[in-house]
Order: C-alpha cells, then structure tokens, then sequence
C-alpha cells in the first residue's frame, strides 16, 4: 500500500526491490486502481549507497512525547558535563 492511497478492494499494487550493481537498489512500485485511475502508473526510485552512516528520516509532526525526549537528552548530557 502506498501511503496516501486508500485501498477499497478495486486496486493492486506490486513492489519490487531489484539489486541493479554493487551500489544500487531500485525501488519500484506500480498502482492499477482502475476505479481511481485511468491507466496503471510505475514510480522507480533509486537507492544508491552512501559512504558514512546513513540516519533515520522521520517526521516528528504530532509526536507529542518527542518534547519529553529531548528534555530528557539534555539533562542526561548536563549531568555528564557536571
């Protein structure tokens, strides 16, 4: 399911990752919603590696808790400095 997407029984969705060298993975994903769409679509996307490390991409909108995290983070690096 692609996020956005609504599924109400009328669509079919594939998703493929495919290893395309040593550095690259595609992701490919294909909708056929004939009730919403007029023909099939294709999104390809390449993931090419990266050197060095590689860090989670979230969003944080709504997440409450994440104020508490931090506040916690800091006083934990307070308490080192101290």
């Amino acid at each position: 399911m692609v996020a956005g997407l609504r599924k109400d029984g009328g669509e079919d969705e594939a998703d493929v990752i495919t290893r395309l060298d040593a550095d690259t993975l595609e992701y490919r994903f294909t909708v056929d919603d004939p009730t919403t769409w007029t023909k099939p679509w294709t999104v390809a996307y390449p993931m090419v590696r990266t050197k060095g490390p590689i860090y989670e991409y979230a969003c944080h909108e709504g997440n409450y808790g994440l104020v508490g995290i931090l506040a916690g983070a800091r006083a934990e690096e307070e308490r080192i400095r101290d």
